[in-house]
């Protein structure tokens, strides 16, 4: 095959067995009407012309997977001194429509049909009036080039639509990795934020410090206690910015690693926890949904565990406004120490399709990979007429 991208959509050219079993049947139907027209002329010259066009037709049967239109054109010429070369310049009719464009194919047929009827002539079918000889020609070749150009049609739509899969295909394996690489993202600048806060708080003690050395032994010992507390927490927190950046693609670390980039002016404030999920409720029940929280957390949960907790919980209820607006949400968060925590946001089907709604469609996704990250799972899906988006994460002792 050519290597134009302009003939990317043109039906693949024949196999080798394909072309033997060509060359076989013109060659057997080259062979009868070559005894055909010896039975009405044995006259030598004639006979030798068949011969020769027949052996010259079975020649150019595997020409034309290369070169279509000379082929054709050739056989074309031939069938008009031979019926010996009719099967010959037949498939090459029909080749010609599925390999050419449409117009060179309409050429081509009509110049068989041309030669032909030339044919029909100076050597008259027997038995065959001259204007049915006509008719038949046309027809025949008419058929011959719909075909091919059907043929090629249906390769250029099967073509487009293997493409068109192809480049779904594409743009959802992309848009899932920069989900992915959103939710790293997302993660590492919500332990940064933590991280600047635990380190402030330090920084503001260890200060108290340098510039009141004369303080009470009391406040002495507490500040260094707050401070002691402060680095522990921050080696926590610490941990799990590791944790992350441990699970980071080669191709995030060669761009400047996950996160990367200035930091927020001014001390920020820490992600919302666990300890937020009630204000996350009541922000939803102000804006108009009803929500169901219950809320059995034996202790607090760490940062990590936390925030991931209330990611959930987030998700869930902005999923259940976008595709069930007006219809109550129920959202279970359960869990202790050691065992982990349970998360189950669950809302009815809408009784009607609901419009699209603008969005990436791939939040579900980057919470997947949070929650891989951290150790957890998550699952999501239509249970009887409810859709349910439940999670569990570890809660490490």
């Amino acid at each position: 095959m050519t290597s134009d991208p302009a003939d990317m959509c043109v039906p693949s050219r024949p196999s080798v067995r394909v072309v033997v079993a060509a060359v076989v049947i013109v060659a057997v139907c080259a062979a009868t009407a070559t005894y055909a027209e010896l039975q009405n002329d044995p006259a030598t010259a004639v006979v030798t012309v068949d011969i020769v066009a027949g052996v010259l037709g079975v020649i150019l049967v595997p020409v034309l997977v290369v070169r279509p239109v000379a082929a054709a054109v050739v056989l074309a010429v031939l069938a008009g001194l031979s019926p010996a070369a009719t099967p010959a310049a037949t498939a090459a009719t029909l080749a010609v429509g599925r390999w050419a464009p449409f117009p060179v194919a309409v050429g081509v047929a009509a110049l068989g049909a041309l030669t032909h009827v030339v044919r029909g002539v100076w050597r008259p079918p027997p038995d065959l009036p001259m204007v049915w000889w006509v008719v038949l020609v046309v027809v025949a070749h008419a058929a011959l080039l719909a075909w091919g150009a059907l043929s090629r049609s249906r390769a250029q739509v099967l073509a487009a639509l293997r493409e068109r899969a192809r480049r779904a295909e594409s743009d959802r394996d992309r848009a899932v990795a920069e989900a992915r690489a959103e939710e790293r993202t997302r993660i590492a600048r919500e332990m940064h934020d933590v991280l600047a806060h635990r380190l402030s708080l330090l920084a503001t003690h260890a200060g108290a410090l340098e510039f009141r050395p004369d303080s009470p032994p009391e406040q002495i010992a507490r500040a260094a206690g707050v401070v002691r507390a402060g680095v522990h927490q921050a080696l926590d927190e610490l941990r799990d910015v590791i944790g992350v950046l441990r699970y980071e693609p080669p191709s995030a670390a060669a761009a400047g690693g996950v996160g990367a980039g200035s930091a927020p002016a001014g001390v920020p404030a820490p992600q919302p926890g666990a300890d937020r999920l009630e204000d996350l409720v009541t922000e939803a029940r102000q804006a108009g949904s009803a929500v169901g929280l219950e809320l059995r957390l034996d202790g607090d949960a760490p940062g990590l565990v936390g925030r991931t907790t209330y990611r959930v919980v987030q998700e869930g209820l902005t999923n259940a406004r976008k595709h069930a607006p007006g219809l109550a949400v129920e959202v279970s968060v359960t869990g202790r120490e050691g065992e982990g925590v349970d998360v189950r946001v669950a809302n009815p089907l809408p009784p009607s399709p609901v419009a699209a709604v603008p969005g990436s469609g791939t939040g579900l996704v980057g919470l997947e990979e949070r929650l891989q990250l951290v150790g957890g799972r998550l699952e999501h899906g239509v249970n009887g007429r409810r859709f349910v988006l439940s999670a569990w994460l570890p809660w490490p002792p």
